[in-house]
């Protein structure tokens, strides 16, 4: 697999590249400046499983933030910076532990070289990204449109002048909103380099088309052994992106840990709130650090032999319902004990 022999790169206190685990990274939405908001967030996301995160460097202000916010995190911190490279400098002397740059934009050779200085000085990783939306008009003119093989040119060229100015410890980040060109860019640049990858489908939309384009085109790439990062676009709360990141990583078994929820589709048997019980039990067992498959089942003909793969679940009936551990029925119980049961068992859990 491609991931097993990119370059290890050490970002904050973690390691990517080289076979380490695949990282999951997210971006606040808050403005930077506000310290207190901004770590606030930030604490969301680690407890929600976010383990590198980047934020906004728009200001002097917000790259200065940067040494309050680094005393309260506990995950590496990445600048995202655009078109001023003093921002990039500022943002590095504050404690940032990676940066995001297009090096095409941000003022000509002296100004990268500048960069570059710093970050060689303080051993600082550069993600070099590059969007398909923000692709040189004479590679666009050329190629008439935008293709996967012009953003992988683009993303080398910018990779060549950094490495060029000396340094080599590179993240690159190649994205693109349609899903085949992006899974496609990925696979022509994992033959062309060593350096590690961050994986993502950007202005991926909404919760809903967001969450399916993203499941779509990291599994694609990820399952090509690709990719040493990963986050999910969404607009919206970012810990969507972080939860749904996790789901997408389990789900491939790029990732062990935590309980996975499976629920059967609602049906005329159906005589309980399936949709409200499967969402609660979702949101029940997210701070439960078990390794363990919950079935949530609408009927009590079916439920128990649907349920057998899981290691626990229940099945509802008309106001009561089965608790189930290893295909076995073990107690009936009223609807509205159904989940504090199901906690109980987990929380006290044991083979």
């Amino acid at each position: 697999m491609y991931r097993d022999h990119t370059k290890v790169i050490q970002i904050g206190d973690r390691v990517i590249g080289g076979g380490n685990p695949i990282l999951i990274q997210s971006m606040t939405n808050t403005k930077t400046e506000d310290v207190k908001a901004t770590v606030a967030q930030i604490k969301r996301l680690e407890a929600a499983g976010c383990e590198i995160i980047r934020c906004a460097v728009p200001t002097m202000e917000a790259a200065e933030a940067f040494s309050e916010i680094k005393k309260e995190i506990s995950i590496p911190l990445v600048a995202d910076i655009h078109f001023d490279y003093r921002l990039a400098i500022e943002a590095m002397e504050h404690g940032a532990d990676k940066i995001r740059i297009n090096p095409g934009n941000i003022g000509g050779k002296e100004r990268l070289r500048a960069v570059v200085d710093v970050a060689k000085e303080r051993g600082i990783p550069i993600r070099v990204g590059v969007n398909s939306g923000s692709l040189e008009k004479e590679i666009v003119e050329r190629d008439h449109g935008v293709t996967a093989e012009g953003i992988v040119e683009s993303a080398l060229d910018k990779v060549h002048m950094i490495e060029d100015a000396g340094y080599d410890q590179i993240v690159i980040s190649i994205k693109s909103s349609d899903v085949l060109m992006c899974a496609k860019a990925h696979e022509l640049i994992a033959e062309k380099t060593l350096y590690p990858l961050h994986v993502g489908i950007t202005e991926a939309g909404t919760l809903l088309s967001g969450n399916i384009k993203s499941a779509v085109g990291l599994s694609l790439i990820l399952s090509k052994g690709i990719g040493d990062t990963i986050r999910v676009s969404l607009t919206g709360d970012p810990i969507e992106e972080v939860k749904s990141a996790k789901l997408i990583l389990r789900t491939l078994g790029l990732r062990k840990g935590g309980i996975e929820v499976v629920s059967c589709p609602t049906c005329g048997r159906t005589q309980i709130d399936l949709i409200g019980l499967a969402n609660q039990v979702e949101n029940m067992v997210a701070d439960i650090p078990l390794n363990l498959k919950v079935a949530v089942m609408g009927c009590v003909v079916n439920g128990p032999g649907e349920a057998k793969e899981a290691d626990i679940g229940i099945a509802g009936g008309k106001g009561e319902g089965l608790l189930i551990k290893k295909g076995q029925v073990i107690r009936k119980l009223p609807e509205d004990q159904l989940l504090s049961a199901l906690r109980e068992e987990l929380l006290n859990w044991s083979e």
